[in-house]
């Protein structure tokens, strides 16, 4: 009897140290589900979202944390996401299709503005190249694979050029500056606050911007678990951003303060380029998808990415 009451016990004791250790688990799981991993760049509006506060503070009001993840890149941001490092980020209209040429699980939930303005092709101000077709035979800075790649590659089609006609230099826009200045490139692709610093600071001029090539857009990014599991949290984290894009607009001297030491680039350089920006997002509508779907086949034809991709599988066309 005395054997039999020690194992009845024994049972028990396992039991309720299984029970505990389902509870510690589940309570875990629960409070991982609370935080929300926001992967950022500098240059972006979610580092305005981020200095500002507003987020934390309404997602802190509903239960939630948020984790701030910072990038130096888009790509490597995608690839975070991927990774399941973070659940949600912004990055630009180029590493996304990578992502899916690469077969990585994302959905695209909403279009930040266009930025064409911001972007364009440099020339030394002494340069005698003065239109597009004036590049023939030129060394042309730019990162490949990147939005100034393909704005390079559309403003050479529309002037009757083919990409084969420059020298491409792959170069990343510090790097481009430095090449720049020292006469290494005849000309370089870039967007801003660097081509805004490159006008003001290395005796440049802007031969063309986006206008007409492309509308140089971002895009907000989220995982395929992420999106299905926490829609109402998404909708917050966009009303947010829309809040935010709409004090940048009315607030310039507010936001050069702010993104000035963030970016550590010149003052100048910085209120430049926020004037001609419009911060805000857009519902990704038919036209959007046809642009994104326009520099896939872009990269695809130039063996850029290895393989034709649907864009449309990543992005669903949304009611205004």
């Amino acid at each position: 009897m005395r054997k039999w009451t020690s194992l009845l016990i024994f049972c028990f004791l396992c039991i309720v140290a299984t029970g505990c250790n389902i509870s510690d688990n589940a309570s875990a799981d629960s409070e991982q589900d609370r935080v929300i991993r926001i992967g950022y760049q500098k240059n972006g509006p979610l580092v305005i979202l981020k200095s500002l506060g507003t987020l934390d503070e309404r997602m802190e009001s509903l239960g939630y944390t948020v984790e701030w993840k910072e990038f130096q890149a888009g790509p490597a941001l995608v690839e975070a996401l991927n990774a399941g490092s973070i659940d949600f980020g912004r990055t630009g209209n180029s590493p996304v299709i990578f992502a899916q040429a690469a077969k990585t699980p994302f959905q695209i939930v909403a279009a930040g503005k266009s930025k064409f303005r911001g972007s364009g092709i440099l020339v030394p101000k002494d340069s005698d190249i003065d239109k597009i077709a004036d590049l023939k035979d030129k060394t042309v800075s730019f990162a490949k694979g990147s939005s100034s790649h393909y704005l390079i590659v559309k403003a050479l089609e529309k002037s009757g050029l083919e990409y084969a006609d420059i020298t491409p230099a792959f170069l990343t826009p510090g790097d481009a500056r430095i090449a720049f200045e020292q006469g290494d490139v005849d000309a370089m692709v870039v967007w801003d606050p660097y081509t805004a610093s490159t006008e003001l600071y290395s005796d440049a001029r802007l031969l063309v911007n986006g206008e007409g090539f492309t509308t140089d857009r971002d895009f907000f990014i989220t995982t395929e678990p992420f999106a299905e599991d926490h829609q109402d949290q998404i909708d917050v984290i966009m009303e947010e951003v829309k809040k935010s894009s709409d004090w940048s607009n009315n607030n310039h001297e507010e936001l050069t303060e702010m993104l000035t030491p963030i970016l550590n680039i010149e003052e100048d350089a910085i209120t430049k380029a926020i004037e001609r920006r419009i911060y805000g997002v857009d519902p990704i509508s038919g036209d959007i998808i046809k642009e994104q779907q326009e520099i896939a086949d872009t990269f695809y034809r130039l063996d850029i990415i290895p393989k034709k991709i649907s864009v449309a599988d990543v992005m669903k066309e949304q009611s205004k």
